[in-house]
């Protein structure tokens, strides 16, 4: 499928509309984001694929049914769809996972979607809150690679994903949210970078 513009549109749009899914750093200039993304592990090819993936599966939302995209948060990091948010039926949440699967790109779709039964139990303004929060500790965390994050709160669930150094780093990380008043839960979809091979010296080398 081809990523149209009013697509790229959609995807400012609702970013801008649910601050409490938060990559880490996201308000700047499209400057100041292509300069940051290079610094990211994915680099600028892997923002751009995962900006793309995402543009996608809102528009099979759109299409589809164009509430699921207020109601569903979508995440895109490294190719891989993580769904969270809200909906009334277990139908609803088979449509929004079935779709996600359907975008081109897709590795994998996480589904962390809460079937309610019925009405909305979220309280946006302070989800939005604690992932500002989180934000803030992790920006200004020297042993935290800050950027290499997302951060998505629902219903006081924070959701991590993104590239840890180590699994140091990673429990940092976990522990800032767990600091942030008004969390119930923390769960992780980050990956953990594997250690670099040890460089031995030829032999016979000086």
């Amino acid at each position: 499928m081809i990523f149209k513009p009013w697509t790229a549109a959609l995807v400012g749009v609702v970013l801008l509309g649910a601050p409490a899914c938060t990559p880490v750093g996201v308000v700047m200039g499209a400057g100041a984001a292509t300069g940051l993304a290079a610094y990211q592990e994915r680099g600028v090819d892997g923002v751009a694929r995962d900006l793309a993936i995402s543009g996608r599966v809102l528009d099979m939302y759109a299409r589809f049914d164009h509430t699921l995209v207020g109601a569903v948060g979508v995440e895109v990091y490294e190719s891989r769809v993580l769904l969270t948010g809200q909906l009334e039926s277990e139908d609803r949440r088979a449509d929004a996972v079935r779709l996600a699967w359907r975008a081109d790109g897709v590795k994998d779709v996480i589904n962390e979607i809460v079937v309610t039964g019925g009405g909305n139990l979220l309280d946006t303004a302070e989800d939005s809150w604690i992932s500002a929060q989180l934000e803030y500790k992790l920006t200004f965390d020297k042993k935290v690679f800050a950027i290499n994050y997302a951060i998505e709160t629902v219903g006081g669930t924070v959701y991590l994903m993104g590239i840890a150094q180590n699994e140091e780093e990673l429990r940092r990380v976990k522990d800032h949210a767990r600091a942030v008043p008004y969390v119930q839960r923390i769960v992780s979809h980050v990956r953990v970078k594997e250690p670099a091979p040890m460089v031995t010296a030829a032999p016979g080398g000086s």
